[in-house]
């Protein structure tokens, strides 16, 4: 066979095996961020986090995340505490192999976050507080370090959450919630540097962020107004059930006497 159709032949074989070493790794890259978010975001938080689906091209550099929840600590009703449906990312690709990744942008549209209880109490602060329990301690208190080896580091540089709303359902509400919206929170230049920050560091960081914002809008005249009208309500409701209750046993009382 010609010399040129084997050198052809063999950059044909050559670029399919690049293909296909680059989708692996694709794949395996999607798949381990999910088992990393799913795995270490439990340890960060003290509560259930699901993630639906990832996907990261590490040619490009962009990615997207879809179905984040983070569920609630024990002894809270509401469903969950953060939901997110849709989640983009730009990522430097040279350094998803160094000891820092470099994430150029994060956007996260139409988050949800409930607020559950009261200031003196809340979900929102629990989760907050296990997460400051997570990162203190120094590098042995990552929980993404593995073997005794600390894990990756993080930069981030323009993190946007935005068209998000806060769920409010405050003691007393009866198990109702009001919804309004979250002003949209951006976080620039976390991480420079050559040490980075961890996981557990951005997460604190972000959780921070969110759940002031969502504590502000909480505790605001606007919806202290909304929720006053729904536990009012919810006190009329509780009220009518006692003195039909209450009716009930006096009608059978006088039923038995006559």
């Amino acid at each position: 066979m010609p010399m040129k159709k084997l050198l052809i032949r063999g950059l044909i074989v050559v670029a399919i095996l690049v293909v296909v070493a680059i989708v692996a790794i694709g794949l395996f890259l999607d798949g381990a961020i999910k088992k990393g978010v799913e795995t270490i975001g439990p340890k960060i938080t003290k509560v259930d986090v699901k993630l639906d689906g990832v996907s990261l091209s590490i040619l490009s550099g962009s990615g997207s995340v879809k179905g984040l929840i983070v569920g609630n600590p024990e002894g809270y009703k509401t469903p969950q505490a953060i939901s997110v449906s849709h989640a983009s990312l730009a990522v430097s690709p040279g350094s998803l192999l160094s000891d820092k990744i470099v994430v150029k942008s994060v956007r996260v549209d139409a988050a949800e976050v409930t607020f559950e209880g009261g200031l003196g109490g809340n979900n929102l602060n629990k989760i907050l507080d296990n997460v400051n329990a997570a990162t203190g301690g120094g590098q042995s208190a990552d929980p993404a370090a593995k073997d005794g080896k600390p894990g990756k580091k993080l930069q981030v540089d323009d993190f946007l959450i935005t068209g998000a709303k806060v769920n409010v359902s405050l003691s007393g509400m009866g198990g109702k919630s009001v919804t309004a919206p979250l002003p949209d929170i951006h976080l620039t230049n976390l991480g420079q540097g050559a040490d980075g920050i961890t996981s557990a560091e951005l997460t604190k960081i972000v959780l921070n962020e969110v759940i002031n914002a969502a504590i502000r809008v909480a505790t605001s005249d606007k919806v202290k107004d909304m929720t006053k009208g729904v536990t009012d309500a919810a006190n009329k409701a509780v009220g009518d059930a006692a003195d039909k209750a209450a009716k009930s046993v006096t009608d059978l009382l006088r039923k038995k006497k006559e």
